[in-house]
């Protein structure tokens, strides 16, 4: 599922609210969900799993084309650990 399928599906789910606001209501979450995580903020919802950031130690790689080797920095990558509600479902053990 994609962003727009999921507006359309809550537009279509919520015929009292307009799509415009359902679309605002989606990006206003996806928006507090990322300036969390680029504060080093953990989102937990519960159910459904913990985003989280995770921070890779510089390195050095190497180029798989030529062989040559890289210097790669450290970096911060986005971490999401799922729920056990979710879990649960994905293994058919939930209703």
């Amino acid at each position: 599922m994609i962003r727009s399928e999921l507006i359309q599906r809550l537009a279509d789910d919520n015929p009292h609210l307009y799509q415009r606001d359902v679309e605002r209501i989606v990006n206003t979450f996806f928006e507090e969900i990322i300036n969390a995580m680029a504060r080093g903020e953990r989102v937990e919802l519960r159910g459904f799993g913990a985003f989280s950031v995770k921070y890779r130690d510089a390195r050095t790689g190497r180029n798989p084309r030529t062989g040559e080797t890289v210097a790669v920095e450290e970096k911060a990558v986005p971490f999401f650990k799922t729920g056990k509600l979710l879990r649960d479902r994905l293994n058919g053990n939930g209703s």
